[in-house]
């Protein structure tokens, strides 16, 4: 299998689980409104201050620091072990884009509006808010950071790539719980390890994007499930490790 047709694998799975969960029960009322998908977003991003999402920021950002000095060295190194498996990694790009993760939020927002689903269309207009909180999140810090690519263009911190992918998976993780999310969580961090292949992001950007996009998952789906699991990036010898928890969601 070739790994365009692998990652397109793995993405339609995602969507199978995504697909049986959600319209395996019917909603009771109408699904969120065009005009709400907007006028919810002061209180989504007001939700970014908790004290969970605080410790996922946290710890995202406390590995990105620990990692930070060792980017050029990881750099190279993925570069040199990846070589003729850098062709498994060419579909993370598309997958990870604002094209694709954008209307995966708005197609299901709309299968659920045509369908009088409110389950699918409350799901769907969080993915669309975990999009927009994400997006305005990832390329302020990116302005403002300004960090050059491994490449040599700008805009480097935080990889939007990334982040887009774990808001994804942070608003089905909390809507349908973790084995829905787990080929999301799969994706995004396949996603976040192509942007290093491609030499478009240090390993720092990768790990601080993916806690900012479960920042921005958390967000705009609070109120959803009792229980979860949180994923946070660890910094390891060489490296970093996404760990999990379970525990009450805030």
């Amino acid at each position: 299998m070739s790994s365009v047709s692998a990652a397109r694998t793995l993405w339609v799975r995602g969507c199978c689980v995504l697909a049986f969960a959600v319209f395996g029960v019917p909603g009771s009322a109408g699904a969120q409104s065009i005009g709400s998908l907007f006028t919810s977003l002061p209180r989504n991003f007001g939700h970014l201050f908790t004290p969970s999402n605080a410790i996922i920021a946290g710890a995202g950002g406390g590995a990105s620091l620990a990692i930070h000095p060792k980017d050029d060295d990881i750099a190279r190194t993925v570069r040199a072990e990846t070589g003729a498996r850098e062709h498994f990694f060419e579909a993370g790009s598309t997958a990870g884009g604002g094209i694709v993760q954008g209307a995966f939020a708005l197609g299901t927002y709309a299968i659920g509006r045509a369908t009088h689903r409110a389950r699918v269309g409350m799901l769907g207009a969080d993915l669309v808010d975990a999009q927009i909180v994400n997006g305005v999140l990832t390329q302020g810090i990116k302005v403002a950071v300004n960090r050059t690519r491994p490449d040599g263009s700008r805009y480097s911190f935080p990889s939007g790539h990334t982040s887009a992918t774990f808001a994804t998976a942070a608003v089905i993780e909390r809507h349908l719980g973790w084995k829905a999310a787990a080929p999301f969580y799969g994706l995004a961090t396949y996603v976040g390890a192509s942007r290093m292949v491609d030499n478009r992001h240090f390993a720092s950007d990768v790990i601080f994007g993916a806690a900012l996009g479960i920042v921005s998952g958390r967000a705009v789906s609070v109120g959803h499930g009792s229980r979860g699991v949180t994923v946070t990036a660890t910094p390891t010898l060489g490296g970093a490790a996404i760990v999990g928890s379970i525990g009450k969601r805030i």
